[in-house]
């Protein structure tokens, strides 16, 4: 029965990745005219061919998405999302919760050797270069420029997977310096089910089902970035262990 369950996951893994290649290829030749506008204007088309994107993968691999609100979600004014990071689906699914103001994504310059996909990749987010002090100056620099023309950035606190059986692992202090010395309010959101719709141990783990993203209420910057920290990895780890996130284990189970 394992065995068939192994061979229907695989199958239905290639399916997916089929259609995920085949929308990358039309969304192609729109992404290059779109890049002709600019950064900005061209950027904001981007994304939007990026969400219609995901809106068709998602439901083609049976994925169903919904926002929960905790507190109401403001419009008027670009906010540093940050969200916690458990698998290569997050950005999709990221995608398909963030409909209400434009963004721009942080994401690792890795990614944008891939063929076709990092050509799109290049033009859509802030790239960083972890492993340059310089790089990842320029990218805070290019991030602070983004939100000043009112367009929000969403970054990954924990910088990578969370592979532990905690809510979140360590966070980094650069999206908190950013929202403090730029006065920009913190957006937690909370990915709930990306854990179990793809492992970050595999890309055959695929499986359709529901897709939740909770946002929680927004936290002012103040003048203590280490402070706010703090404070929203706190309420978010609250808010993943009050949701019961399917990776979290609590001490009992992990000393089995």
């Amino acid at each position: 029965m394992l065995m068939i369950r192994k061979f229907f996951q695989i199958v239905f893994t290639i399916y997916a990745f089929t259609v995920f290649i085949l929308l990358m290829l039309i969304a192609l030749p729109f992404v290059v005219v779109a890049s002709f506008f600019g950064k900005e204007t061209g950027g904001n088309m981007i994304y939007n061919i990026c969400r219609l994107w995901s809106d068709i993968a998602l439901f083609s691999w049976g994925i169903f998405h919904r926002n929960i609100y905790e507190a109401p979600v403001v419009t008027d004014h670009p906010v540093v999302y940050v969200f916690n990071h458990t698998s290569y689906i997050d950005i999709p699914f990221l995608l398909k919760a963030i409909r209400k103001h434009p963004i721009r994504v942080l994401g690792k310059i890795e990614m944008s050797k891939i063929p076709i996909f990092g050509y799109i990749y290049r033009k859509a987010v802030v790239m960083v270069d972890r492993n340059s002090e310089e790089a990842r100056l320029r990218s805070v620099k290019q991030l602070k420029k983004v939100l000043s023309k009112n367009i929000s950035i969403v970054i990954a606190p924990e910088g990578t997977f969370n592979m532990t059986s905690k809510p979140l692992s360590g966070f980094y202090n650069g999206a908190f310096k950013i929202a403090v010395e730029t006065n920009t309010a913190i957006q937690p959101v909370l990915l709930l089910d990306a854990y179990d719709r793809l492992h970050y141990k595999s890309i055959f783990t695929l499986t359709p089902g529901r897709s939740r993203a909770v946002f929680l209420p927004e936290i002012m910057p103040g003048n203590d970035a280490a402070y706010l920290k703090q404070e929203v990895f706190n309420r978010m780890s609250e808010a993943l262990l009050r949701y019961k996130a399917g990776w979290i284990k609590d001490e009992h189970d992990n000393r089995k």
